[in-house]
């Protein structure tokens, strides 16, 4: 890979990389307003990428008011043509435990009232993008091959169930997410997916399972959080060390 042909977006965790070394910070201005951080310059295995923290410098953007088109919009300015999301999920079928890793290749959209498109304007051109593959292939093997180098275990494709949020879901709603096909539930993962898409942009998704989804583990889900963030976020280092070296 390129010096900076790929950026990073990262949520829950993603400032406890601890071998990252910052070369640089760029505020980029977006026709669609401001990112939620500066893009930072970094190096990460040995190899220069652009990674942005979607809830901000200090944690503070809800998912439902994160400016999905902003974040992407400055990537790509910068030269950025892949794009890899580091997502915080929570795990609904049995083999995605929390601390574990998975790669979906599908999505099912929950989210409602965000900005999902980059062409809402009347004077723009109605475009209808092909999404029968939310995730770029060739993009999901690079991150599984990268899993294996690093020695992790990482499962290949699933179904990610976007929610609104900000609050977490009941028990009933994590139920008929699994009746619809969702192997795990997060908030951020739309409309980010299908704007990575309009732009062009090779995109994929590393879910991170740091809890069990609402009413299939135990009730205190901010205490298992925090009991595998930590943990999750050396193995998320680990991949990306192996992935930017490649």
């Amino acid at each position: 890979m390129s010096a900076i042909d790929i950026g990073i977006i990262g949520g829950t965790g993603i400032g406890r990389l601890a071998d990252l070394q910052v070369t640089g910070r760029r505020v980029v201005a977006t026709p669609f307003g401001e990112p939620s951080a500066p893009v930072l310059q970094a190096h990460l295995g040995g190899q220069e990428a652009l990674l942005l923290a979607r809830h901000g410098s200090g944690h503070t953007i809800p998912p439902h008011l994160v400016n999905y088109r902003a974040n992407l919009w400055a990537l790509k300015h910068l030269g950025a043509s892949r794009v890899v999301a580091i997502s915080s999920v929570g795990g609904i079928s049995h083999d995605l435990p929390p601390g574990a890793l998975a790669i979906p290749d599908q999505l099912i959209d929950y989210t409602w009232g965000r900005h999902s498109t980059f062409f809402d304007s009347v004077e723009d051109p109605v475009v209808h993008v092909d999404f029968t593959e939310p995730y770029d292939q060739s993009l999901r093997a690079d991150i599984l091959r990268a899993a294996v180098g690093a020695g992790l275990k990482i499962k290949d494709g699933g179904v990610y169930g976007a929610t609104q949020g900000p609050r977490l879901e009941t028990p009933a709603e994590i139920e008929r997410l699994c009746r619809d096909g969702c192997h795990m539930v997060g908030m951020t993962g739309m409309p980010e997916a299908v704007l990575a898409r309009e732009l062009e942009l090779n995109y994929a998704s590393c879910a991170v399972v740091i809890n069990w989804a609402a009413g299939r583990g135990e009730r205190d889900i901010h205490g298992e959080i925090e009991r595998h963030v930590a943990d999750c976020m050396d193995k998320v280092q680990a991949l990306l060390a192996v992935l930017l070296g490649d």
